[in-house]
């Protein structure tokens, strides 16, 4: 896709100003990292400070009408019957075969109405089979170009916040309501953080208070390498089509004991029966940095591929998520080799998270 055919969150203009590198994400020109700094110092503010990202990019959708928080249960993985009007959860699509057409976040405002926030990518397909399995009386609502997403990170970014008159006191996952702006306390980068759901037209005004207040803006390229750290997945790598969230190990949002859900029969049988292959942690015992889609051996042997890697700024060392296949019995703690461009290197299963987490 051309620069010209790429959509533009409304603080481009703003990231412009700013020197921003920027990169497509899902048919979004958006700022990879900014000048001054880069990603390394970027990923460091919101480790040790606050940072904050445009994800302007990410997908808005309403769905609304009597029944429509049942509608939407009967749809998406995740139980949304063990959160209150108020709370948010991580919830999955999946298709009849138990692959994960997107992963996305649900905001139970009422009975009768869910705001949704899928990945960009995915967004059309996401409300397309939303909307052909909406009964009478429920409406989908694509909503993309309405709202601004900013995602708020870091340990200060509480009393940042706080210091723009906005709600921060609430638990992790809920969110609060101010006037037409939302706040929920969540985010993915392992600190603590809000996202702030605001009118399309008001985002640069929220964006100049942040960066005022002292904020460092950081690009999509930080938050790749701070969700890494994470083990946070990325739809499209760690999370596809062809990568089942039992494969993933992302089987906690799924509503089990629902009676119905898309791809439940699937992911019920594999689950029983046991997945081909299992998502790990790999942590390099010497230099080299893990990219996706590079082979894992143990004994001289294949036994799967990265989905991500990168350098983790936090630990000073190579890091990468990898699907192993579960046949091949390594366990936390087992020495493999990651071929990098011919290179065999070291790495070491572990389980994620990498670093420390701070979310809650």
């Amino acid at each position: 896709m051309s620069a010209a055919a790429l959509s533009h969150s409304p603080l481009h203009e703003r990231h412009v100003a700013l020197g921003a590198k920027f990169a497509a994400f899902g048919g979004w020109e958006m700022p990879l990292e900014y000048a001054g700094g880069g990603v390394l110092k970027e990923h460091t503010a919101v480790r040790e400070a606050s940072g904050v990202f445009d994800v302007s990019h990410l997908g808005k959708a309403r769905v609304r009408g009597a029944g429509a928080a049942a509608f939407v249960n009967a749809c998406l993985t995740n139980d949304l019957g063990r959160i209150a009007p108020g709370q948010a959860q991580y919830t999955l699509c999946a298709d009849e075969g138990g692959g994960v057409v997107d992963d996305l976040i649900a905001y139970l405002i009422s009975d009768d109405e869910v705001f949704l926030i899928p990945n960009a990518a995915n967004t059309a397909e996401v409300v397309r089979r939303l909307a052909a399995a909406a009964p009478e009386g429920v409406t989908v609502t694509d909503e993309h170009h309405d709202w601004a997403v900013l995602a708020v990170q870091g340990p200060q970014s509480g009393e940042v916040l706080a210091k723009l008159g906005l709600p921060v006191e609430h638990d992790y996952m809920s969110f609060s309501a101010v006037g037409d702006r939302i706040v929920c306390r969540t985010g993915y980068t392992g600190e603590l953080g809000y996202e702030l759901v605001v009118p399309w037209s008001s985002a640069t005004e929220m964006w100049d208070a942040l960066i005022e207040a002292g904020v460092r803006p950081c690009g999509l390229g930080a938050r790749d390498t701070l969700r890494t750290e994470m083990g946070y997945p990325l739809h499209g790598q760690e999370l596809t089509l062809d990568i089942s969230p039992v494969q993933a190990r992302s089987g906690w949002a799924v509503g089990w004991g629902k009676p119905a859900f898309w791809g439940r029969d699937a992911l019920v049988a594999e689950k029983a029966a046991g997945p081909r292959r299992t998502l790990r942690g790999l942590e390099l015992t010497g230099r080299g940095i893990p990219r996706g889609h590079m082979p894992v051996y143990a004994g001289g042997q294949l036994i799967g591929e990265t989905t991500s890697g990168t350098f983790s700024p936090t630990r000073k060392i190579g890091i990468a998520l990898a699907l192993l296949d579960t046949t091949a019995a390594v366990t936390d703690g087992d020495l493999v080799e990651i071929d990098i461009r011919g290179r065999r290197a070291e790495a070491r299963v572990v389980k994620p998270p990498f670093v420390r987490t701070s979310v809650r």
